[in-house]
């Protein structure tokens, strides 16, 4: 019989150090395919210019009908996001200018400035739930506090940070924030990354070019009522996608001299299972204990990675409703071994 320590949510846990033959394994999987990555790109890119415009058309008719749409076109730039993404781990072409170029077109979209964002999220993939490096700003999505240290705060600042942290502040609030605005200044951007700093202002150019092209041939006050949206959706989604692949309730947060990043990608990342839909608008990123083990195998091979191996199928696993209750879950507890509520850790201050 298994000792429940070595159960994820009734699975069997990986052992820590079961990560060497499994990463030889994965990497048959790390090679891009061309036809593959230009049907995502193409395919991608002309659905959401197909339902902006759409969105556009139906602006004079309802625009109620124009929202709606706008939920399918964030899903688009959600999936335009997650190209970037692996663009910026070299992974998507083999062709490292086919990256760069691609990355900087998506960003245009996104939103987010292709060099310095790449270089921050190299910075996550080093660092991700180590409690002794959570200070390295380099993840500002799926940082948190342990039980100890909340408790050990004062009233106040344990208040703060509560509120901080609450879901409709972090989930619905910030992200909007974060992409529309603070994306657009190099505000945490050491001086030195002059080539990080330079993408953030030549970004917002092109930003710029694209909104004052359509808002000279549509209208100024139609290109936000219809771009705005997008992208509040859209960045909501997204944070809320990268967040709770870390910070779920049975994920791994290690100190420093116990991490490992075979147990830190096995059992400090999800796999979360969605629907096939939205499997298909998050470019498969659900998968994201293999993303962590090699990011540079692109996203549309990683479900026949996962299929293939059946070692990756005994890791922390979450259907769409434990994905949508990640967020209340804001504190590790180092003694339990899980993340936990505010309510659990004030339970156990008293």
């Amino acid at each position: 019989m298994q000792s429940t320590s070595n159960l994820v949510m009734g699975q069997p846990r990986l052992p820590l150090d079961a990560d060497a033959a499994l990463r030889v394994e994965v990497a048959r999987f790390r090679t891009p395919s061309l036809p593959r990555a230009a049907w995502q790109l193409a395919s991608t890119l002309a659905g959401f210019v197909a339902v902006c415009a759409t969105m556009y058309a139906s602006f004079g008719v309802s625009y109620w009908l124009t929202l709606g749409l706008a939920v399918i076109a964030a899903g688009m730039t959600v999936r335009l996001f997650i190209i970037q993404h692996d663009c910026g781990h070299s992974s998507f072409f083999a062709s490292r200018r086919a990256n760069l170029v691609v990355g900087r077109l998506c960003s245009l979209i996104t939103f987010t400035p292709f060099a310095n964002w790449r270089r921050a999220h190299a910075g996550h993939h080093a660092v991700w739930n180590n409690l002794d490096r959570r200070d390295s700003g380099a993840d500002i999505y799926s940082t948190c506090l342990t039980v100890a240290e909340y408790q050990a705060l004062a009233p106040r600042r344990r208040f703060l940070y509560r509120l901080s942290r609450h879901p409709a502040i972090t989930g619905l609030l910030l992200p909007p924030l974060v992409f529309l605005l603070l994306y657009r200044i190099p505000f945490d951007t050491p001086k030195d990354w002059r080539r990080e700093r330079l993408s953030v202002h030549a970004t917002n150019a092109g930003i710029a070019i694209v909104f004052v092209g359509l808002g000279l041939a549509l209208g100024f006050e139609r290109v936000l009522l219809v771009q705005v949206p997008i992208m509040v959706i859209a960045s909501i989604i997204g944070v809320w996608l990268f967040a709770v692949q870390h910070r779920f309730e049975e994920t791994l947060w290690q100190r420093d001299a116990d991490w490992t990043f075979g147990a830190a990608s096995l059992q400090g990342s999800s796999y979360l299972k969605l629907p096939r839909i939205l499997q298909w608008f998050t470019g498969n990123i659900g998968f994201h204990h293999i993303h962590h083990l090699n990011p540079r195998i692109p996203n549309y091979r990683l479900p026949a990675c996962h299929a293939a191996i059946q070692q990756l199928h005994a890791v922390p696993s979450l259907t769409l409703w434990d994905a949508l209750r990640a967020p209340f879950f804001a504190l590790w507890d180092e003694q339990r071994q899980q993340m936990v509520g505010f309510p659990a850790a004030a339970v156990s201050r008293g």
